[in-house]
């Protein structure tokens, strides 16, 4: 190293230097952030770390023609701390969208490149801001109908609608104006202010929002009915277009009262009140999602809401799960939201986890314990176990994919994760830990590290290594277990884990094992934190006729399955034994192990006249209808047809409950092919008379219409005829979208499909995923198949203009009942013939398409 030489100069050179040296040193150290599409990571850091205090002053000018643009203006007022380059703002239109845009009171042009108005830095300045614009509004994200629209900004959609900062760490505050045709209602996140009635329109104004991330501002505009009751000392407002007066009576006061017990519970659980200005929600036909949790305007699928005296107690348990899974989000994800949208999983967890809370206080915790086994392990199980599999928590570089970070992994696997964790901190432990990060972090924005470190104060367990395998790695665990025994009593029962798949790791978990004997039974606990665990709680005691693993619900993971039991399986006592047996054996055989699909299907068949939980009869019917059409060859299902027709009937006839009645009727209108079934149903559906004990509704009139029309090509007027008898006009436009997708006729079909590939023909997500399903159905592959190619090559597409879970249900509802090698092939071909295909797509094809592959091996 060379030795510096002293050199001594005067002050005023010691001071240029200085000053060049810095400005050198800014320009060098300060890169700009890349103009790109979508919204990336690097953009997000820095935006969140310059600009604060933002306020939106929102006009949207909305006609009643659907094809009339919407005019529309802002104002958006902000703090910029750092003024050293240039400002971007997301907007997804093209130029000629932009009107008129001043700078804090400047008119300039607007420079729009890669999604985003570029603002030169010399228009700006350190401290506050205000930019002006005039714009044309986007349409797609505000899901415009003839008469009713409803603005859907999740993950990343409100950049599509109006120039915004599309991120969920800028919290920001929107004060709205709508001007609307005069017979519309509205809806938004803010109380309504007043109105102005000027000719044929109406002008409603709205108090500022609550501090809410661009993905919760929404807004709803429409020909609805409006109600209004107190829920406590709030008052709740409620849209809705439902004609049907029975549903509307049935449904109304349910409703209601299902938000006010969620917000009751979670008042009390979080120790925080209602942390929102209002309690407002619509209800949407054919919403994309079962709800959305936007404050002060939660939207909700109407059907899931309206329910009427031939409902289901699935059916009524799932919209008290659905209110209070939205209501839970008011405390997990809109008061405290992810810093990005890598943690998303983070408010479903907690909005699935703290809905199953208000469902065990509701219905007690026998019904919960079997209802969180049946929503959250198989549907957990499905991605889980496939190639596709992903780790609840996934990395994000631009928003513009966060949509597909969305599934079944998040909002299935995340909640029995939760459990587990609150299992091992111990329930009050885990709560205080969860109030005090909500309370840190209230109406701001934190991480899954944020929490685990709060949470870790609350636990003597390492919750970080406890988070790597059950958070940071996809998969599943698969136990194995060898027995000794020793005069009639056991000698050692060991249980051992290893992954399904990957590198070797433990999964530690607590769950139950059960000994049956003749005429008792003994439940051991199993803590399962090795790879080989001796269960000493288990020695010496008598030999049992066989042995139930994971007996409570409660472990994660492919469990031996007993073949002794087979013979006793349906008359165990406890439902909730008998859920977890059938969940596992099903998974079982997937896996290969113990059953084989045909006889899995005749052993769930003897069980249809025996089960007489209803929860536990639509997991065995479902179970059944699965194998039927996904495991069983064509050429051997005509076998099975009279088998299933049979138990199906005679279970429907057999049992006493009217619930349990229907299950097995919708059974049997899903297996039936004998000209003698396909009679019998026509005749139900023509004379509208149902099976004894059965009450059927005009839904499901239209259902069986729809099935009788796919089974049989000579039924042709029968949709037309049902038509004519659906009085709903939303539900009429929808019969008449779906007719062309049973149409007795190829080409009808064909073309129907094709025409798909136009964004325009997919707004409906919900009709579009339900058409495909009649599509491919497996009586009518053979004229389908041919679309394969043609739904993998829109996938991209979808992802980039459909909604969050539009992907998975395109793809489910093309693939889930193909089992042909040309089918697996084109999948195959598809995916080596675009070896750079987007990684979180590919994903989700290889998820989709899990049964299809399982069945190459299954049907050799």
């Amino acid at each position: 190293m060379k030795k510096l030489t002293k050199v001594n100069l005067p002050i005023k050179y010691i001071l240029l230097i200085l000053c060049l040296s810095t400005t050198v040193y800014a320009q060098q150290t300060i890169k700009p952030v890349a103009v790109e599409a979508g919204v990336s990571f690097e953009l997000a850091k820095y935006r969140h770390s310059s600009i604060s205090n933002i306020q939106y002053k929102l006009d949207f000018n909305i006609p009643a023609q659907k094809a009339t643009e919407i005019t529309a203006s802002e104002q958006i007022s902000f703090n910029l701390q750092s003024n050293q380059q240039p400002l971007q703002i997301d907007f997804k239109q093209s130029p000629d969208h932009i009107k008129a845009l001043a700078v804090n009171g400047k008119t300039i042009a607007a420079e729009l490149k890669d999604e985003h108005i570029v603002i030169n830095q010399q228009y700006l300045h350190t401290g506050a801001n205000n930019i002006a614009i005039e714009f044309t509004a986007g349409d797609a994200s505000l899901n415009r109908n003839a008469d009713y629209l409803y603005a859907l900004f999740v993950p990343d959609r409100a950049r599509t609608v109006f120039p915004c900062f599309d991120q969920p760490d800028l919290k920001s505050r929107f004060l709205l104006t709508l001007t609307v045709p005069e017979s519309w209602k509205v809806l938004a996140n803010g109380q309504q202010k007043d109105s102005v009635i000027k000719g044929s329109q109406i002008t409603y104004h709205f108090n500022n929002s609550d501090p809410i991330p661009t993905y919760l501002f929404s807004f709803t505009a429409g020909k609805y009915n409006e109600v209004s009751q107190m829920l406590g000392s709030r008052s709740a407002q409620f849209l809705y277009r439902e004609t049907d007066t029975a549903k509307i009576l049935l449904s109304v006061d349910s409703v209601f009262k299902a938000h006010g017990d969620a917000i009751s519970f979670l008042e009390g659980w979080t120790g925080i009140p209602y942390p929102f200005q209002k309690v407002g929600f619509v209800a949407i036909p054919d919403f994309q999602f079962g709800g959305m949790e936007h404050p002060g305007e939660v939207q909700y699928k109407a059907s899931g809401l309206f329910l009427d005296d031939g409902a289901t107690k699935d059916q009524f348990i799932a919209r008290s799960n659905v209110i209070s899974h939205e209501t839970a989000h008011m405390w997990f994800g809109d008061m405290v939201t992810m810093a990005w949208f890598n943690d998303v999983w983070m408010k479903e967890v907690f909005a699935n986890f703290m809905a199953d809370k208000v469902t065990e206080k509701l219905m007690g915790k026998e019904t919960f314990n079997l209802k969180f086994l049946q929503d959250h392990y198989p549907a957990a199980y499905a991605v889980d176990r496939t190639q596709g599999a992903n780790p609840i928590r996934q990395q994000l570089a631009n928003l513009q994919d966060a949509g597909s970070l969305y599934g079944n992994i998040i909002y299935h696997k995340a909640p029995v994760m939760m459990r587990q964790l609150e299992q091992l901190m111990g329930s009050e432990n885990f709560r205080k830990g969860v109030q005090e990060y909500l309370k840190k972090y209230a109406y701001g924005n934190a991480t899954w590290d944020d929490l685990i470190a709060i949470l870790s104060k609350y636990s003597k367990t390492d919750l970080y290594s406890w988070n790597k395998v059950w958070v940071n790695q996809p998969g599943r665990p698969v136990f194995d277990y060898s027995i000794t025994y020793r005069g009639g009593q056991i000698g050692k029962l060991t249980i051992t884990q290893h992954p399904e798949t990957g590198e070797s790791r433990i999964w530690p978990q607590v769950f139950s094992i059960t000994l049956i004997y003749p005429n008792r039974s003994q439940n051991i606990t199993v803590n399962m934190n090795t790879e080989t665990l001796t269960v000493k709680a288990v020695e010496g005691l008598d030999k049992p006729s066989f042995i139930l693993f994971n007996s409570d619900g409660m472990g994660y993971g492919v469990f031996p399955a007993d073949r002794a039991m087979n013979d006793q399986l349906f008359t165990l006592n406890s439902p909730l034994q008998r859920a977890s047996v059938y969940i596992n054996a099903y998974e079982n055989m997937l896996s290969g192990r113990n059953f084989t699909a045909s006889e899995l299907l005749k052993l769930f068949a003897q069980g249809l006249a025996t089960e007489t939980n209803e929860m536990n009869l639509r997991v065995l019917a479902g179970y059944i209808t699965n194998i039927y059409w996904e495991f069983i060859s064509p050429q051997e299902r005509p076998a099975y047809t009279t088998l299933l027709e049979t138990a199906t009937w005679a279970a429907m006839e057999k049992q006493t409950a009217p619930n349990n009645k229907k299950i097995m009727f919708g059974a049997y209108q899903n297996v039936y092919l004998s000209n003698e079934a396909g009679k019998k149903i026509y005749q139900i559906w023509q004379q509208q008379q149902a099976p004894e004990g059965v009450k059927l509704t005009e839904d499901d009139y239209t259902s069986l219409a729809l099935s009788i029309a796919l089974k049989n090509d000579t039924a042709t007027t029968v949709l037309q005829q049902q038509r004519s008898r659906v009085k709903n006009a939303d539900r009429k436009e929808r019969l008449t979208f779906l007719m062309p997708a049973l149409s007795p006729n190829v080409a009808d079909r064909d073309a129907f499909f094709y025409a798909l590939a136009d964004k325009r023909n997919r707004q409906k997500e919900a009709w579009v995923t339900t058409a495909l399903v009649y599509l491919n159905h497996p009586l009518r592959q053979s004229a389908a198949i041919k679309y394969l190619p043609k739904s993998l090559a829109l996938v991209e597409e979808i992802q980039r203009t459909g909604d969050v879970f539009f992907p998975q249900s395109w793809l489910a509802a093309v693939f889930s009942n193909y089992q042909s090698k040309a089918a697996y092939k084109t999948v195959s071909d598809f995916l080596s013939s675009h070896p750079n295909y987007n990684p979180k797509l590919k994903d989700k094809i290889l998820q989709a398409t899990d049964n299809l592959y399982r069945a190459q091996k299954m049907l050799k």
